[in-house]
């Protein structure tokens, strides 16, 4: 367990999509994520701290094992426990899963911390659009 030590954490470059309306069809991706970095620990604290207070408390992370750097099974971020999974079956890798027992699951898309500005934005617009077909199309890769 590693423990992040208390401070501010620095503003998360992050876009979330409209939630979906009741009935209507579920989003494959519910934002975008710019980190600075592919250190997870050091990450974390920041989007955490960018997410509405309505997501509840995210519990888990589960990320592709080959992109990421973990120091640890979780961190403590403000006095609360993250659990930090890693995985190389079955995840998008350039996706994050944010896991919060009793209020749901959010898939974030992940933009390259090398990413340009104007890269990062078209990415994050494209994974946030209002169309859901067009948020599955989004890939960091192209």
């Amino acid at each position: 367990m590693t423990t992040t030590p208390p401070r501010h954490p620095p503003s998360a470059r992050l876009r979330l999509g409209a939630q979906p309306c009741p009935g209507g069809p579920a989003r494959r991706i519910d934002g975008a994520w710019w980190p600075r970095s592919y250190d997870l620990t050091a990450e974390l604290p920041g989007l955490l701290a960018g997410l509405p207070y309505g997501w509840g408390h995210i519990s888990s992370v589960l990320v592709n094992g080959a992109m990421w750097s973990l120091s640890g099974d979780g961190i403590l971020v403000d006095d609360q426990m993250v659990h930090l999974r890693r995985t190389d079956l079955s995840r998008p890798v350039h996706t994050v899963c944010l896991l919060a027992p009793g209020h749901g699951r959010w898939d974030l898309l992940v933009v390259p911390p090398a990413a340009t500005q104007a890269e990062a934005e078209r990415l994050m617009q494209t994974a946030t659009a209002d169309d859901p077909l067009t948020a599955r199309t989004a890939d960091p890769g192209s």
